[in-house]
């Protein structure tokens, strides 16, 4: 033994055999633990760790002839603190920078609760390689924030079910994920958005359910043990890079929905799994009195603010940036590691300051929901200049819109203007905001158009769990449907919502599923099922695939016209008074009429049109909410029109690959559809399949 070396955090090799380092501020002494084989029940040597082996805050210990695959935890001894609960040296520790995790198989949640040893039923890390992913063999794709598309996925959910084209052996795993590659590419999106892959614990969960979304976080560094093929844990972080080599080289960039904010420790009656054994009052937000202070729901805080928790955060991000090779993160209740002593939000979070300082990440694509749990909720304020946010607001006007509600048509203008209400007047620019209809935590489309309310009994809380405010509507009947107009009226809610999002600016996120009609019977909340309900749809029918056809032709039409629908600069909300600017385009609202939008509160219809300063209007739309079918005029096209979307069609006219010529100098639009015409000289021999 020696006494190694502080840095880097983790267990990582060394000419003589492996370096181990942790932070424990407030320990007296610490053990480490070595266990001769994955499943051992109990250490195979224990190795003391004293002031010697101490540097500040971090505890650190060389042990020579030790390699890959080696695995350990730690004991760690100190002083109780107000409370009551910050040191527990009963219980093996898994280190917090562990890059793999072993002992699954015996793992039990409730033995890390109390005074009890668990060394027979802990988790331990695992010694892996820290090499760089090979982004020479697969560089990463760059798409710009202005042509990127999400796509929100479950990997165990999206590569299971009925159907499914992954073969048996790899359906619920990352490598799996590699297997649908082809269909996500023919679609048209630019990026997948995983669901939690770092390891979580299922058993955090009621009885008799199981942890599915993986909220859950056990580890940061580690991918989870249920998303791979076998049991070896050094083999799981090479699966994790050739799925996002896979990615890469089929153009599709790899986002990361990574949950910072909380752990899987819960409060003060929670196991001690991690974390909390090392620095219980360094890592959690807590009062002066030991008691949890929680804005993530989930009974703790992670205190993002304290320099060394930070770095860990940091060595993360890395990790996952540099030596997996993903593109970009989502931080699930982003906006609660903004958050100081007592929760005071902070103006400039340290945590976001040092990421947009971090060279290793200065080229990642970085979103966070701008909400927690807490009640703070910041859009053009949020606290970070590179971080995009989810726009909610676009979410739920949208939908109030197409459901008929009053007072929602100057919301729904300023939601395809760029939001400029909600950022300073002025609207987002490209990777300012996500811009989403669904998403894994809600409704599903087909469901948002189906259910009045939540049908959440499955989940075992008595239908009391998942948003009560969903802002949906059944169109007549409450759950599927045999009645022709109804089913009908349904379809074509579905591609007014799509045509919306995707005609909008900002970057569009789409859910799993949504495209084939995925439903998951009501539940608004799949957290806790891992069965067909929150599992993908891999058997469409003839009317599911219609629906895909038409996504497939929007993503189409909005590379095309993405100069128009999603531009670099803004456009102007009226004809510049410069004549010699040749080049600024605007936008311009009317109503039935040219030029006089109707703003009322009882108005459910809007009509937006893009001008050219030369080639006059290059693009109309007009929206119909109404219960009744109203008569637009149009404005005249220098090159004629093209009717490109009309949701009243059926099925494959509605959007056809080669759009047809308009000649009328007017539109007698459908209730509750959408019309898209577009100029003839710029879709004029352009397919869209």
């Amino acid at each position: 033994m020696h006494p190694g070396r502080p840095g880097p955090l983790g267990s990582s090799l060394t000419s003589r055999g492996v370096n181990f380092s942790v932070v424990a501020p407030r320990a007296t002494r610490l053990e480490l633990l070595l266990f001769s084989h994955p499943d051992a029940l109990e250490p195979s040597r224990v190795v003391a760790l004293d002031g010697r082996h101490r540097s500040g805050d971090h505890w650190h210990v060389e042990v020579e002839g030790l390699g890959l695959g080696c695995c350990y935890g730690y004991r760690v001894f100190g002083p109780l603190q107000p409370g009551g609960h910050s040191f527990a040296p009963s219980k093996v520790l898994l280190d917090p920078c562990a890059r793999a995790i072993a002992g699954w198989q015996g793992y039990r949640r409730d033995a890390a609760v109390g005074a009890a040893p668990n060394s027979s039923c802990c988790l331990r890390g695992v010694v892996t390689e820290r090499d760089r992913f090979d982004f020479e063999a697969a560089p990463r794709p760059r798409h710009s924030w202005q042509r990127s598309v999400i796509y929100e996925l479950h990997v165990g959910g999206f590569t299971q079910g009925a159907g499914c084209p992954v073969t048996s052996d790899r359906q619920g795993t990352l490598l799996g994920l590699i297997d649908t590659l082809p269909q996500l590419r023919e679609l048209g999106i630019t990026a997948i958005e995983l669901l939690p892959v770092m390891a979580f614990d299922p058993g955090d969960a009621p009885p008799g359910r199981q942890n599915h979304w993986g909220y859950s976080p056990l580890s940061w560094m580690a991918p989870h043990p249920d998303y791979l093929v076998g049991n070896d844990p050094l083999g799981a972080r090479d699966q994790v890079r050739q799925l996002v080599k896979a990615c890469h080289l089929a153009g599709i960039e790899v986002l990361l929905d990574v949950v910072y904010n909380h752990t899987s420790e819960g409060n003060q009656h929670g196991p001690t799994l991690s974390w909390r054994g090392f620095a219980d009052r360094l890592y959690y937000q807590q009062s002066a009195l030991g008691e949890y202070q929680d804005v993530s729901g989930c009974g703790n805080t992670i205190a993002a603010n304290r320099p060394l928790v930070q770095h860990l955060i940091l060595e993360s991000l890395r990790c996952w940036a540099t030596e997996l090779g993903v593109d970009g993160f989502r931080f699930d209740l982003g906006i609660a590691l903004s958050r100081g002593e007592n929760l005071a939000p902070l103006a400039r979070p340290p945590l976001f300051e040092a990421m947009e300082a971090d060279p290793d990440l200065a080229d990642l694509k970085l979103i966070s929901e701008p909400w927690d749990c807490g009640g703070l909720y910041k859009l053009a304020d949020f606290p970070a200049r590179r971080v995009s946010t989810w726009n909610g607001r676009f979410r739920d006007d949208l939908r109030r819109f197409w459901k008929g509600d009053e007072n929602c048509s100057w919301a729904v203008g300023q939601r395809l203007s760029g939001s400029p209400d909600l950022y300073n007047l002025m609207p987002a620019h490209p990777g300012q905001a996500i811009t989403f209809l669904t998403a894994h935590d809600g409704f599903t489309l087909a469901d948002l158009v189906s259910f009045n309310g939540k049908h959440n009994l499955a989940n075992g809380e008595d239908n009391r769990d998942g948003d009560n405010h969903n802002n949906s509507w059944n169109h007549g009947v409450e759950g599927p449907s045999s009645d022709p107009a109804v089913r009908a009226l349904r379809e074509r809610q579905l591609r007014n919502l799509l045509s919306t999002l995707l005609l909008a600016p900002g970057v569009p996120m789409l859910l799993m599923g949504d495209e084939v009609r995925r439903s998951q019977g009501g539940n608004n909340n799949t957290w806790c099922q891992n069965n067909p309900l929150g599992w993908m749809h891999w058997q469409p029918d003839s009317s599911d695939l219609a629906l895909r056809r038409f996504v497939r032709r929007l993503l189409s039409l909005r590379r095309h016209l993405v100069d128009l629908i999603n531009p670099e600069l803004p456009l102007q909300e009226r004809p510049q008074s410069r004549h010699d600017d040749h080049q600024q385009r605007w936008r311009q609202w009317h109503g039935v009429e040219i030029t006089r939008p109707d703003w009322a509160s009882w108005s459910h219809t809007v009509a937006w049109s893009i001008n050219d300063p030369t080639q006059g209007p290059l693009l109309w739309c007009a929206m119909n909410a109404y219960s009744k079918a109203v008569h637009f005029d149009l404005p005249v096209s220098t090159s004629g029109w093209l009717r490109v979307i009309d949701t009243a069609l059926p099925a494959g006219q509605d959007l056809p690959a080669r759009p047809g010529i308009w000649t009328p100098a007017g539109i007698p639009l459908e209730s509750r559809s959408l019309m898209l015409l577009v100029a003839r000289r710029r879709l004029e021999g352009v397919k869209l399949d």
